[in-house]
């Protein structure tokens, strides 16, 4: 099912095992050989990917796989312990969270792409998913490349200002966790180089208003330090949901 068609490309849902292949694939370059290791079929997968709806976006062209994600559902009034982001991070507060709820993620990009109309179309496509569904918190683990929290410093300093409501906020669940919200003291920060060090995601999330948990989870396996972040749907500025369904329409 086409999603979304603009410019040199296309969102769409995949259609069967040879779109997750593909998004498996395109998963496995981004995060696990990147850092010089493989899988014997050169994939990445688990047990959500068969609870999840996967959104791929193509080169419309040849072909090319250049983005993809994944979202998994939650109705109104379920819990999230089903969720990927339920297994290191307590979730039970945000069961309470009103309406329904849509988890992102595996959010990639092709690393030999760099035009930043994939990243608009990609969430263009979120944006119509999300308004189909009447999604009123949208939530994942945006994750910063390598386990150690110390070149992220300057990062996990910026998001001290854009920790969850205290209603809402994530319990400590991870064997390994960096409490970044106490441990970094007093520590200041360059706004522009804070911001640079930010994962794009993570970025796009905090600009729609998004929060984070008040620690970051270690990762040694994928070898990434991530935090848990969500969108209160209603909270998102109006320019910028203005902008998202112009894209999404």
């Amino acid at each position: 099912m086409v999603l979304l068609v603009r410019g040199k490309y296309r969102a769409r849902l995949a259609a069967g095992d040879a779109d997750l292949a593909r998004a498996q694939a395109l998963r496995h370059r981004r995060f696990i050989a990147r850092r010089g290791t493989t899988e014997a079929d050169g994939r990445d997968s688990d047990r959500f990917d068969a609870m999840c709806q996967h959104v791929l976006v193509e080169d419309t062209a040849s072909g090319q796989l250049v983005c993809c994600y994944r979202l998994l559902s939650f109705a109104a009034g379920e819990s999230l312990d089903n969720s990927y982001a339920s297994q290191v991070y307590g979730l039970a507060a945000l069961d309470g969270f009103a309406g329904a709820k849509l988890e992102l993620g595996r959010f990639c990009l092709d690393p030999d792409w760099h035009d930043p109309d994939i990243l608009r179309l990609a969430w263009g496509a979120m944006a119509q998913i999300v308004d189909a569904q009447a999604v009123t918190l949208l939530f994942g683990c945006s994750s910063f490349e390598g386990a150690d929290w110390l070149p992220h410093a300057k990062a996990l300093a910026l998001l001290r200002g854009h920790l969850a409501p205290a209603a809402w906020l994530p319990e400590e669940k991870a064997a390994e966790v960096f409490r970044f919200s106490q441990d970094l003291g007093d520590m200041g920060y360059d706004l522009r180089a804070a911001l640079q060090g930010l994962p794009p995601l993570l970025r796009t999330y905090l600009a729609m208003a998004g929060w984070v948990s008040d620690h970051a989870v270690i990762d040694r396996e994928l070898d990434t330090l991530h935090v848990f972040t969500a969108v209160e749907i209603a909270r998102i500025p109006s320019a910028r949901a203005r902008a998202l369904r112009a894209i999404s329409e």
